[in-house]
């Protein structure tokens, strides 16, 4: 595996995390650990859910599928990678836009997950320039 798709895997692996604790925290009916104490408030908005999924359900596919693009080689694999990071930081600045406005509130998680995105998708993009054909 090159650096690049390490690095990628990395960052779905790190997401994936995040996704997992807050697709528990949902179906536990559980609060999560918050330190800027809008994490409740963020998860029982009308944005913590689409089509009733779970976002953090959403994030957790897609951080899964784009960890299954870096154990591929080749323009395709990086090209489905690029689309799912950068489909996941597009739907992320939206919910960061609804945390910064509708909501009123901020996660922490939520805010750590669109580092992990947005890092993710430099990293895709930068792996798709330079993959070999």
């Amino acid at each position: 595996m090159t650096p690049i798709r390490a690095a990628v895997l990395a960052t779905a692996v790190a997401g994936a995390v995040i996704a997992t604790y807050l697709t528990y925290t949902h179906y536990a009916h559980v609060a999560p650990i918050c330190t800027s104490g809008g994490c409740e408030k963020v998860q029982h908005s009308r944005y913590a859910e689409l089509a009733g999924i779970p976002v953090a359900v959403l994030g957790l596919i897609a951080y899964c599928a784009l960890a299954a693009t870096a154990f591929r080689r080749g323009v395709t694999a990086a090209t489905a990678g690029v689309v799912i990071a950068l489909g996941g930081a597009g739907f992320s600045a939206y919910l960061l836009w609804a945390q910064l406005g509708p909501i009123g509130a901020i996660c922490q998680w939520c805010v750590a997950n669109d580092v992990v995105i947005a890092i993710a998708a430099l990293l895709s993009l930068v792996r798709l320039a330079t993959e070999p054909s």
